[in-house]
């Protein structure tokens, strides 16, 4: 019973933590509107960079990260250290536990309920998550989604860039440089649904993509071609 209990309190504090809506406060705060009447309607940092310019977009950024981090490493690292849980698969179950955190705080993010459940994409809180649980491999991401950016433009590409180059980068290491990642057969499919749901947070901004017209942070884009004359 015990350990029924502190799953949940981390499944409620972790969402809690993810639900805190950082960019929808400071905009009704500093700005005297909510950030989702605006731009793409989200409360993401992407959308907070563009309305409400690069200072306040790195602090939304800065406290989304944050939300993910310490689901994983406060609210998991305090309640969940002790607990002993049903585990039928080769990982350690602290580490299941932060997993667990970290998904429920990027649920928050997305459905927030301090917002009546219209929150962002949660790219930041998943990231938050990924660099308490795999950072190296979270790195790679990173730098897929920093490329992608620079050739492109598109914040919204270099994201499911990102999240593409995760389960990539896991199964590129574990089965062509043979490195031992521990507990691979749990972590390659956690990564593949943080992908996964990556593009369906993002199925406006693909359609977008396809159409042409999606929104591109062109002082990003540092190669641009030079047009024809």
């Amino acid at each position: 019973m015990e350990t029924i209990i502190r799953l949940l309190l981390i499944a409620v504090l972790s969402y809690l933590v993810g639900a805190f809506p950082s960019a929808v406060i400071i905009s009704r705060k500093f700005f005297g509107f909510d950030i989702r009447d605006k731009g793409s309607g989200n409360m993401g940092s992407t959308n907070a960079f563009r309305i409400l310019g690069w200072k306040w977009g790195i602090t939304v950024q800065v406290l989304d990260i944050l939300k993910g981090l310490l689901a994983v490493v406060v609210v998991a690292g305090v309640i969940g250290r002790e607990v002993a849980i049903p585990n039928v698969t080769i990982f350690e179950d602290f580490t299941l536990i932060k997993i667990m955190a970290g998904i429920f705080a990027f649920f928050g993010h997305i459905w927030s309920v301090f917002v009546k459940f219209r929150g962002g994409k949660g790219i930041n809180t998943a990231a938050g998550m990924l660099i308490g649980i795999i950072p190296l491999d979270f790195g790679v991401a990173v730098a897929f989604f920093i490329i992608a950016v620079i050739f492109s433009g598109y914040i919204s590409l270099g994201s499911i860039s990102g999240a593409f180059a995760l389960p990539s980068s896991m199964f590129f290491r574990q089965n062509v440089l043979h490195d031992n990642i521990p507990g691979y057969g749990t972590l390659i499919y956690f990564a593949l649904g943080i992908f996964l749901l990556i593009i369906f947070t993002h199925r406006s901004n693909i359609q977008r993509l396809l159409a042409g017209n999606e929104s591109r942070f062109s002082k990003l884009k540092l190669f641009n071609r030079k047009q024809k004359q």
